[in-house]
């Protein structure tokens, strides 16, 4: 694959992975703020910035916005992570002029109204009632919350309703004054386009953005945010809580903190998490508990890598009545893989099925356009395909068993209880 960089004058990062003669370009901006980089008493503030980016800026209201890219067939979208917020678009590729606008208009140049504010508020509010009425869901957070507790990354992403009700216009605008910079966010752009004429177009749309507001009304003066301390990937307290949420299922997880994004054992616990809980029906925890006992309908294990630190669990959800057994057979699955190393063969086997995958997820243009930005934004790299296979196969048998031992240790691993 051929990748085109440059960087602006004002800081902004380019990235274009070149694909010739496809009709469709995926594109937007990737920005290094999430919920980690919320001050005490802005918990959820990341996130409402993103909804409120979409309704108004100094040259378009909430329905031109809309109507821009929606207008052509195209889509505009957004979400916010604990570590970074993406605003993107998917268009024809004779449109892209009109989405490289827009999106910088938004990004560059939102107003948050107050009026809209408050219509909006609501809307996410009734997202948060959402989600608290499922638990499958709502456990990841909480979970998060007891890893990482008392620091930003253990905060829920969508933030309470009451807290998000006391925001105003101005308390939207300093946040994204110190985030939203350009020296802060990369473009990306995957897609067959003139990569010469979106330099020359960036940088016009950034020095007018930047030249076209004082520091009183911007978004563009080099305030650094205070960065969040950074945390050690394993202080964490082993414990079990159980919260009475009176759910028709008991909702169960298990897990620790685990590897930062860059750790050498990254690779090796992706290939475990994969063999134990990933998304392939012969993943060992689903045959033990569904396929051969039929104790649950959803079994899986999931791993995410932050700059500093990362999270690793385990989550099923069962009859009141089985919780017990279904912990214990969960387990007995950790302990086989801390204690016995993987066979040649069943290595072979699940390096074969996680390089399917990879080649799979590869075909999906939008997340790989997606995972482009994320990658490019925070490690000022790209993965390629055949680099992380050559990673894949350089995992052993030994590095596997001493990434369970380190992780699935009993003593090391805090659960979470719905009942």
């Amino acid at each position: 694959m051929r990748y085109n960089t440059h960087t602006l004058g004002c800081g902004l990062r380019l990235i274009h992975l070149a694909r010739e003669g496809v009709p469709v370009v995926y594109c937007g901006y990737g920005i290094a703020a999430g919920t980690r980089d919320e001050r005490p008493g802005q918990e959820g503030l990341a996130h409402f910035c993103e909804h409120m980016t979409f309704k108004g800026t100094h040259r378009r209201n909430a329905l031109q916005i809309i109507n821009r890219l929606e207008g052509i067939g195209g889509e505009l979208n957004a979400y916010t992570t604990k570590e970074d917020t993406t605003y993107y678009a998917a268009l024809p590729r004779h449109h892209f002029a009109r989405a490289v606008d827009l999106l910088t208009d938004i990004v560059a140049d939102s107003t948050f109204p107050q009026h809209e504010l408050e219509k909006e508020v609501e809307v996410v509010a009734d997202e948060i009632e959402s989600y608290l009425d499922s638990p499958a869901e709502l456990i990841y957070d909480d979970f998060e919350n007891l890893l990482f507790e008392g620091h930003p990354l253990g905060h829920n992403i969508l933030g309470e309703a009451d807290r998000l009700r006391s925001y105003r216009q101005a308390d939207l605008l300093a946040f994204a004054r110190e985030n939203y910079r350009p020296d802060n966010m990369v473009f990306f752009v995957d897609g067959d386009i003139d990569f010469p004429k979106l330099v020359k177009r960036l940088e016009n749309l950034w020095n007018a953005a930047v030249s076209g507001r004082s520091d009183s009304q911007g978004r563009i003066s080099p305030i650094q945010s205070s960065p969040q301390a950074l945390l050690e990937s394993f202080p964490s307290l082993p414990r079990t809580i159980t919260h009475c949420r009176s759910t028709h299922q008991a909702h169960i997880m298990i897990g620790t903190r685990a590897y930062r994004y860059d750790h050498p054992r990254r690779m090796s616990l992706y290939l475990l998490n994969n063999i134990l809980g990933g998304p392939g029906l012969n993943a060992r925890l689903n045959l033990s508990l569904r396929e051969r006992r039929g104790l649950v309908y959803t079994v899986e294990s999931a791993m995410t890598c932050y700059r500093d630190t990362g999270a690793w669990s385990v989550y099923f959800g069962c009859d009141h009545d089985d919780a017990s057994r279904c912990r214990r057979l969960v387990g007995r699955e950790l302990d086989r893989l801390c204690q016995r190393p993987l066979s040649q063969a069943q290595l072979a086997a699940a390096k074969q099925q996680i390089r399917g995958q990879l080649a799979i997820a590869s075909d999906n243009r939008e997340q790989f356009a997606l995972d482009l930005a994320k990658g490019y934004l925070h490690h000022g790299s790209v993965r390629q395909l055949e680099t992380l296979y050559e990673q894949v196969d350089a995992v052993t048998a030994d590095d596997i068993l001493q990434t369970a031992r380190e992780l699935f240790a009993p003593d090391r691993l805090t659960t979470l209880i719905y009942t």
